[in-house]
């Protein structure tokens, strides 16, 4: 019996968790490939699987164990007419306003009622095993490790396995398939339950293993514990993810990986005999909370550091869940333990996907999350009573920082992370200290980072403006003689530059000598493309390409760019165009499809949410839509610069399979023009024949990309970014 309970449970998880970044997968490219995409699709899972804990817990204390299952069984069965999911969603980012409202609304439609029914399942099948025979029926929670095992499987599977290899329309059928033998064995698990004698029958004495904490009354203070231990993994897991795909890519991978050692957690501490206690792993995550805030603050990142959020997220968490672990209650109580336990959860999700956009304008909710986990870690010295001094303590931890920051300001020294790191190092050995009093350790790092923040110590220049949106963050910083550049970044990717005293001269990416320049410097004059479209705007820089004559329409899905970059005071290179700029806010895959066909001479792709392209704009489907908005003649551009992607094979392969030439420049800058504000990028440039490169296809800088390659088209159905991770 126990056999068939644990494979249900597993299967059950396995598709609760198989689900969700198919489904994200789904909805992602309706929403221009933003990390928060993941974020609000975390808070519907989380408030969802509420919902199917708190049914779980009220239908069987109102039906009774016996009666309960027959009810779940009519739920599952409905929620069967529902499948396959439709692998396609209208609406998304079309225009203006937070599309969040908008995203959980299809959610709920396309997933609502399949997510909840499976959602419940957990809680029910331990509570329906802990009313069988089974020697091991008083502590069922050894179940919810198998659970978590089988969530951790599926969630790594989906990156690994399925998506490279099965289409949308594929994977919605294999889960449908997952979901029907669900119902069998569920179904086989009540009736296994319903033959089974009633516990209190069953003529045997528990050993003291079996026996939990207590089977008394749940109190208020025992619940508002579960939810604090459930809240601040939660927000840790969300504030981590986002913070790692926004630098590296919002891609499955980057959500999952962060979600599996989430569960892994759970695995480690419901196991029968955990190896480790709460203690322990608390005076190890004490050790790491304060180096990795210092990391944060001096915006220290790098792919291999993503390794390092993960390895102190998956400590913090599994501290967290193991004091979690050992408060856990009774069998009698343990639909209430998940639901509070889920509680928490949307809690944590909640104020990371709602509230932190609104009051923070960086992802500060991250290090806020490390903060309240101080705060919770068990004191090393059970027993302490506070003292005057956990109260001076934060204080003097603040005003130490302080004083060293407007030292180095005061004596000009030059901003870098070696500045940061000075300044917030000392203070972060004074927390660290404190360790073994967690009221007193996680108010002192608080004190440390808030006052690193006022000061803007941590910037490597000078912050003007920061606005977050539902497509991130975004800065602009001045700096060199009389701040005469003005600079956007992204995360920490640089998305536009301007010299204010050369305000015409298009940088970075964009420099007249790069190879988006000899692409305007080829068309211009009596040869210019008379009508141009620009996916992505940043700053506006190809706006200083434009001509008298000549009408540029830049598609940007997000309105807080729009206002920075048509910000005279931030930026002029839109205001200042020869060309006559239109501005339309949306996707630019939704709103480009409503454009004339053959109205466009030039289009070009240059759509970043931080460093990555959204996957949705290089899929041969995409490719095929660009053409039939391209104009007889007329040529395809995209900027595919990336730190942690190679993504020259994808497009080599979509211009193969739509009959097109490509052209490959790799550009890098001299020392005088990186001095100006020039940087290295990519360029590919496709067109339906190589004769209408014209001056082009004789540069020396553009070179013929072979179409007899291997690479394999992404469509919207597949893609695969494992294979173009770059190796170095």
């Amino acid at each position: 019996m126990r056999i068939l309970y644990t494979l249900t449970i597993f299967l059950s998880s396995a598709l609760l968790f198989l689900v969700q970044p198919m489904v994200a997968r789904i909805i992602l490219p309706s929403y221009g490939g933003t990390a928060s995409v993941w974020t609000t699709c975390e808070l519907f899972f989380q408030a969802v699987l509420l919902l199917g804990y708190g049914y779980a817990h009220l239908s069987t204390r109102k039906l009774g164990v016996r009666r309960q299952p027959w009810l779940h069984l009519a739920i599952m069965a409905a929620a069967l007419l529902t499948l396959p999911f439709v692998t396609r969603v209208s609406g998304g980012a079309t225009g203006e306003g937070v599309p969040t409202l908008r995203l959980l609304a299809q959610l709920l439609v396309l997933v609502g009622l399949s997510f909840f029914a499976v959602s419940a399942g957990a809680p029910l099948i331990q509570r329906w095993f802990a009313d069988t025979r089974d020697p091991h029926a008083k502590d069922p929670y050894f179940l919810y490790s198998a659970s978590n095992l089988g969530s951790m499987v599926a969630l790594l599977a989906y990156p690994l396995l399925v998506e490279p290899r099965l289409r949308l329309p594929q994977q919605t059928w294999l889960w449908a398939g997952g979901f029907g033998l669900l119902v069998a064995l569920m179904a086989t698990c009540a009736a296994a339950m319903a033959r089974s004698p009633r516990p209190e029958v069953v003529a045997s004495e528990p050993t003291d293993e079996d026996v939990l904490v207590d089977a008394g009354a749940i109190t208020n203070r025992m619940r508002l514990k579960w939810i604090a231990l459930s809240a601040v993994p939660s927000s840790l897991l969300l504030g981590a993810t986002a913070y790692i795909s926004t630098n590296v890519a919002p891609i499955p991978l980057l959500w999952v990986v962060p979600l599996a050692l989430y569960l892994l957690t759970f695995i480690l501490v419901f196991k029968k005999r955990p190896f480790i206690g709460s203690r322990p792993l608390g005076r190890i995550a004490g050790m790491l909370i304060p180096a990795i805030i210092v990391m944060i603050v001096m915006e220290a990142f790098m792919p291999a550091l993503a390794i390092v959020h993960l390895s102190v997220f998956f400590i913090v968490a599994w501290a967290c869940h193991a004091r979690l672990s050992e408060s856990r209650p009774a069998a009698a109580h343990l639909t209430e333990f998940y639901f509070w336990m889920s509680v928490g959860g949307v809690l944590g999700g909640a104020f990371n996907a709602i509230v932190a956009p609104v009051i923070f304008n960086t992802l500060f909710e991250y290090p806020l999350a490390l903060i309240a986990a101080a705060l919770l870690l068990p004191a090393y010295r059970p027993g302490t009573k506070a003292s005057i001094a956990d109260a001076y303590y934060p204080i003097s931890v603040g005003v130490l920082t302080f004083a060293v920051a407007m030292g180095m300001l005061r004596y000009e020294v030059p901003p870098s992370q070696m500045r940061t790191f000075l300044a917030v190092g000392l203070p972060a050995v004074l927390c660290f200290l404190a360790v073994d009093r967690p009221v007193r350790f996680g108010s002192s790092l608080a004190a440390m980072i808030l006052v690193a923040n006022a000061t803007g110590i941590a910037s490597a220049a000078k912050v003007i403006l920061s606005e977050r949106s539902f497509f991130g963050v975004h800065r602009v910083l001045v700096f060199g003689v009389h701040d005469r550049f003005h600079q956007l970044l992204h995360g920490n990717t640089l998305h536009g530059l301007q010299n204010m005293e050369r305000q015409s001269e298009p940088l970075t990416y964009y420099h007249r000598t790069g190879p988006i320049g000899t692409v305007f410097s080829a068309f211009s004059g009596p040869t210019k493309k008379e009508n141009v479209a620009l996916v992505g705007l940043g700053v506006g820089s190809i706006a200083a390409y434009g001509e008298p004559g000549q009408r540029m329409t830049f598609y940007e899905i997000d309105p807080t760019v729009r206002n920075l970059a048509t910000n005279p005071k931030l930026f002029t290179f839109v205001r200042n165009s020869r060309a006559k700029v239109d501005i339309v806010i949306g996707d630019a895959r939704l709103q480009l499809a409503k454009a004339p066909d053959h109205s466009y001479g030039l289009i070009v792709l240059d759509a970043f949410s931080s460093d990555s392209i959204p996957v949705h704009l290089l899929t041969r489907e995409a490719g095929a839509m660009y053409l039939r908005k391209l104009a007889p003649g007329g040529i395809l551009a995209y900027h595919i610069s990336n730190r942690y992607l190679e993504l020259s094979g994808v497009l080599t392969a979509m211009a193969r399979d739509l009959g097109l030439v490509a052209y490959l420049d790799e550009d890098a800058p001299s020392r005088d023009e990186a001095d100006e504000g020039k940087t290295s990028s990519i360029w590919m440039i496709l067109a339906r024949k190589k004769e209408d490169l014209g001056p082009l296809q004789k540069n020396s800088n553009w070179s013929v990309r072979d179409l007899d390659l291997g690479d394999k088209a992404w469509t919207d159905d597949y893609s695969n970014v494992l294979s173009v991770l770059k190796q170095e």
